[in-house]
């Protein structure tokens, strides 16, 4: 394997172990290590990953990530990224479910990560700050941002997040002056093997259906059935793990009782301890579901290991299929400029975001500091994030 590839995994390993803070944070976090760092790629090209990843159903950072890691080494450096960023935090919570001891133990790590949310939220500031400079280059997109916070402040509803990403591209796009583009149609469409396209439609449309075919022939097929749907929701949740959490609870707690409102919440509040993507919480959901249904601890880990394959296929599949020809598809004059709308939007998402999660820190001085600490450390300095994280970590285990 190439140099610049073990060095890209040895990042994949740094962003994986101190990515807290949600999507909001990561964001700024793959800008430090993929961009500035090291320079894998552009500012432009993770811009324009994170944009196609916002349209695109599933886990925005893994999409984004994944992304990266195919532009950077293939498929193969992409999928083993995406192995690196999944199982650490997906290990844990599956493991957690099996076992009602590691849930015991809870308190012990939030007294120890105690300063890790204020840290995160310092990142998510300077990701909204460094951002904003960036997109934020005329009145339509400061509107757009603005519009986006509103919303996501007043409104509070899932659907928020698709729908101001759609009118954000379509906004921008529209304001865009269209050129001649039959050319770039053609290639792009040449470059499309139809035979793949028809695979990829056929396993989204057999794995959308499996569930309900299972449902009719084999009642008690619990393992299949959670498959289906965690698949269903991987096609459908955009915006990602804030979407996620309510999604998850509606279905599996208040609709289907696979596991009780105190189970849900348990393992939430042990998924906002670790590092990694929140659709890693699924793996908790799948084990504790097939805990319920009376299968035993191998059982339960392979209900963690299908829930997690299964919220993460779609999206995978699909960013793997777009990302080759992307280059193509982005010189389209509307696609290309319908992106700094749904960046523009995006920006706002990570605005409001900060504004929710400051909101319970309140008075407290101590948090107060570390986020302004981490803010500054971040923007004036070269301090990397997992010292800063390090050093969160070893404050809450002293004080």
């Amino acid at each position: 394997m190439a140099k610049k590839q073990l060095l890209f995994i040895r990042n994949v390993l740094f962003f994986t172990f101190t990515a807290f803070g949600g999507a909001q944070a990561h964001i700024s976090l793959l800008l430090r290590y993929f961009v500035k760092n090291n320079h894998f790629i552009s500012e432009e090209e993770l811009l324009e990953l994170n944009a196609l990843a916002q349209i695109l159903p599933g886990p925005a950072s893994t999409q984004t990530l994944v992304g990266i890691g195919y532009k950077v080494g293939g498929l193969k450096l992409a999928i083993i990224t995406f192995l690196i960023w999944i199982l650490p935090s997906a290990i844990i919570m599956t493991l957690a479910a099996a076992s009602y001891a590691l849930l015991d133990q809870k308190q012990k790590f939030i007294e120890m990560l105690k300063f890790i949310n204020p840290i995160a939220l310092g990142i998510v500031a300077y990701g909204a700050f460094h951002l904003s400079r960036k997109v934020l280059k005329n009145e339509i997109t400061i509107l757009l941002a603005f519009g986006a916070v509103v919303a996501t402040l007043v409104l509070k509803n899932a659907y928020v997040f698709p729908l101001a990403i759609l009118i954000g591209g379509m906004v921008t796009s529209a304001i865009g002056t269209p050129t001649d583009e039959a050319q770039i149609r053609v290639r792009l469409f040449a470059n499309i093997n139809p035979r793949k396209l028809s695979y990829f439609i056929g396993v989204m449309l057999f794995m959308a259906m499996l569930g309900a075919i299972i449902n009719r022939t084999s009642p008690f097929s619990l393992p299949i059935r959670l498959f289906e749907n965690f698949y269903r929701n991987g096609i459908f949740v955009f915006g990602g793990g804030q979407v996620l959490v309510p999604l998850m609870f509606t279905e599996f707690v208040q609709m289907k009782h696979y596991l009780t409102q105190t189970d849900f919440i348990s393992g939430f509040a042990l998924q906002q301890i670790l590092p990694g993507p929140t659709f890693s919480f699924t793996g908790y959901l799948g084990a504790l579901s097939m805990k319920h249904g009376g299968y035993h601890t191998s059982g339960q880990i392979f209900g963690g290991f299908i829930a997690v394959l299964g919220i993460n296929l779609p999206g995978l599949i699909l960013v793997l299929f777009i990302v080759p020809f992307w280059d193509d598809l982005k010189k389209i004059t509307r696609i290309k400029h319908s992106l700094s709308g749904v960046n523009a939007v995006s920006v706002g998402f990570i605005i409001a975001a900060f504004i929710l999660l400051v909101q319970p820190i309140g008075f407290d001085w101590i948090a107060i500091l570390l986020l302004i600490i981490t803010f500054l450390l971040l923007v004036y300095t070269k301090v990397s994030p997992p010292i800063i994280v390090l050093a969160g970590v070893v404050l809450g285990y002293f004080i």
